[in-house]
């Protein structure tokens, strides 16, 4: 009785746990994107890229703020160290010589009477225990390559918020690519299968007259031809579209394991696509975020140019140390009766460079001619994502009128293929005829679910270079 609660209790835990792994989702192109935003592998990487920048700037602020070092110490003299004081520094008294020799009992070793050497007498000073509170206020008071730092980690925060945007349209562009490729092989797989049906038909129908012998065998083996091309093309695009989720799932930041429903349609998205207005936005290159990102590469430099510079100047630097101490031969330290001596220091620092044989020289001259790097570099680039725009453009605008071609080639092939299909059962069309007919209709399917996918990558590749978050 007791082995079956367990193993009962073993099983709710075992499901309860299944069910808390496996969480069902279902979006739109748009909520996938927003969800993307949030929970995607590249987002999250990218919003702790930007926390970092933050503590980084304070990291570098905090460098010119006050600081306090604080240092316990503790030392206990296993040999103590001795010194020689001339016999001269002593009266030569009994008292005197009394006082010495009770002062280096402890020198005795081995049961060695002590023995001076001539002229001098070995001492001791101080206590073999000593321990020690140390605590140092330090100030920055002027440094000018703090000056400079503080303006490079705003630079910095720049960047890296520059950067995050970026991602975030690759997120968008990314996961707009891979739901629209979902979608095709979603479509692709009910067209095939709606091919299958009606090859399918046919083939039953055309075995009956074969049997009656009214068709000759090689339109039986014509329509099993096109049947087995198609059923194994129907098994590729399946492989293809659960590895297409998959890929998905992985740009979402969603669990391989979970299930995915896509609730839009690809049509419906290619004509969305169709009638935006992306293509007649004007172009402003200011928000393009590889040209802000090369305009603060160019900042950046300047600054590290500037860096080099502020080397040369003096900094000044100020500071506060109190410490106590006490002394004892036996480690008394804790009782409250121990006497603690305090000392206080203040004092401040100016440095000056001199002479560093030209390093500081060489490189303020090196950042400089980064500098002028990037300066030239960003002009290339300005070039180059103007003709990424007229590209971005162009391939949007032929997708679109390739659509509209390909969607009357469609239709016309559905045509010649119906026709087709009607001569053939009537006799009067062979089946090599119809077999040619019916390939025509399925390259005309696959092309039109193509250009419609393709109008959704080149409207998404056009609005990440136009900096526009709404799909």
């Amino acid at each position: 009785m007791i082995l079956k609660k367990i193993l009962l209790f073993g099983s709710l835990l075992i499901a309860l746990n299944i069910g808390a792994q496996e969480k069902k989702y279902a979006f739109s192109l748009q909520e996938a994107i927003s969800f993307a935003l949030e929970n995607s592998y590249t987002s999250q990487n990218a919003n702790k890229e930007v926390a970092k920048a933050l503590k980084q700037r304070w990291e570098t602020a905090a460098v010119g703020l006050p600081q306090i070092d604080g240092e316990i110490s503790y030392q206990d003299q296993i040999r103590q160290r001795q010194t020689v004081l001339p016999v001269s520094a002593f009266d030569n008294t009994q008292n005197t010589i009394n006082t010495v020799e009770r002062f280096f009992e402890g020198a005795t070793r081995n049961n060695t009477p002590f023995q001076p050497p001539s002229g001098f007498i070995p001492v001791r000073f101080g206590t073999t225990k000593q321990a020690s509170v140390n605590a140092t206020l330090t100030q920055l008071i002027f440094d000018g390559s703090y000056l400079v730092g503080l303006q490079a980690a705003s630079s910095f925060i720049a960047f890296a918020n520059t950067q995050k945007e970026k991602q975030d349209l690759l997120v968008i562009e990314g996961v707009t690519n891979s739901y629209g490729a979902a979608l095709i092989t979603k479509e692709s797989i009910k067209v095939l299968e709606d091919n299958i049906t009606v090859l399918t038909k046919n083939l039953n129908e055309i075995q009956k007259i074969f049997e009656n012998g009214l068709a000759e065998e090689e339109s039986v083996e014509q329509l099993q031809i096109t049947l087995l091309q198609v059923k194994n093309q129907l098994n590729n695009t399946k492989r293809i579209g659960s590895l297409s989720l998959q890929m998905l799932k992985l740009s979402l930041g969603i669990p391989l394991e979970n299930k995915l429903t896509l609730t839009d349609s690809l049509e419906s998205i290619a004509a969305q696509k169709m009638t935006s207005d992306t293509v007649f936005k004007e172009f402003d290159i200011s928000k393009n975020n590889d040209y802000k990102l090369s305009e603060l590469l160019i900042d950046q430099r300047r600054l590290e140019n500037k860096l080099e510079k502020s080397r040369l100047l003096p900094s000044l630097g100020a500071f506060l140390n109190g410490s106590v101490d006490s002394f004892d031969n036996e480690f008394n330290f804790l009782d409250r009766s121990q006497p603690w001596f305090s000392s206080l220091t203040w004092g401040a620092t100016l440095k000056v460079p001199i002479f560093s044989s030209g390093l500081s020289g060489a490189r303020i001259k090196r950042t400089k001619l980064a500098y002028e790097q990037a300066q030239i570099s960003h002009k290339e680039n300005t070039q180059r994502i103007r003709l990424g725009y007229e590209d971005a453009k162009s391939n949007f605008e032929f997708a679109i009128d390739n659509l509209k071609a390909l969607k009357q080639n469609l239709a016309l092939a559905e045509r010649i293929e119906n026709k087709n299909q009607i001569k053939f059962n009537e006799g009067l069309s062979s089946s090599f005829d119809l077999r040619q007919a019916q390939t025509q209709l399925y390259t005309a399917q696959q092309e039109y679910l193509q250009a419609q996918l393709k109008v959704i990558q080149t409207n998404a590749k056009l609005q990440s270079i136009l900096n526009i978050y709404n799909p």
